[in-house]
């Protein structure tokens, strides 16, 4: 169902279709990227980004490029992505979700290793080492560090050791009073692109994979973002010009 100020659904679909072929969508995203970049007192192009991949369910429609996590048992297609430090997408092609994230950050890097000649620094999670990180530095030329989950003991697991002591020793403690550990651990960059995929997943449409096409997924992205983008460069030019009231948060 479309609002009723949109043309008839065939209309919509017919350009919406036929700029997703001409690749309308992620040029669009390309130069709201540059411009947002700018306006923010950044160089357009990137020097540094950030790899991840998320997981995303397929409704029962049917189509192309599905598959069977093997890890989280599921079947579905991952959104692979390549975001600035700013957390904008620069890159986001779907594919199965059997295909491995070292192969898959190989179709995610190759498009843009033209476009990006500024692109030095790459982050990404344990699931990129070996020929994922190796074929990047040595295809690209770009240093990739892979940053991994804490491996210290948490605080509360070495305060528990010291309670468990003092109870052998006499002393009354209360396991319970002590603090657990939090449910989200904040580690360098990689929170960057999980907040991009929050910001793609407040868009209805991209809670859930619905298309029989890895490239109409594609176009949603591009046009989730580009959404965003351009809202905030709205917000921006309304305050250079002196406007009071708040702009909406995208």
């Amino acid at each position: 169902m479309l609002p009723k100020v949109f043309p008839p659904c065939k209309t919509v679909f017919h350009y919406f279709r036929k700029w997703r072929i001409d690749g309308a969508w992620e040029r669009m995203n390309r130069v709201l990227h540059r411009r947002l970049r700018e306006k923010l007192g950044r160089d357009p192009e990137p020097s540094a980004g950030i790899v991840d991949a998320q997981f995303v369910k397929t409704s029962g429609v049917g189509g192309e490029q599905r598959g069977f996590d093997g890890g989280k048992k599921v079947r579905g297609r991952k959104r692979h992505i390549l975001v600035d430090t700013e957390g904008l997408v620069v890159e986001a092609p779907l594919h199965s979700a059997r295909v491995p994230d070292q192969d898959g950050i190989r179709r995610l890097l190759d498009p843009v290793r033209d476009r990006l000649p500024r692109l030095s620094y790459l982050w990404a999670d344990a699931g990129y080492r070996g020929r994922g990180k190796g074929w990047a530095e040595e295809a690209l030329g770009v240093e990739v560090e892979i940053v991994n989950r804490s491996t210290k003991p948490p605080p509360e697991k070495v305060l528990r050791i010291w309670a468990r002591e003092w109870f052998k020793e006499g002393k009354k403690v209360d396991l319970k009073k002590l603090p657990e550990r939090p449910a989200f651990e904040k580690l360098p960059r990689r929170w960057v692109p999980e907040r991009t995929f929050a910001w793609i997943s407040h868009n209805r449409r991209m809670a859930k994979d619905h298309e029989r096409l890895c490239s109409t997924g594609e176009a949603f992205v591009h046009l989730a973002m580009a959404r965003l983008m351009a809202r905030r460069l709205a917000r921006a030019k309304h305050h250079s010009n002196g406007g009071g009231a708040r702009a909406a948060r995208p």
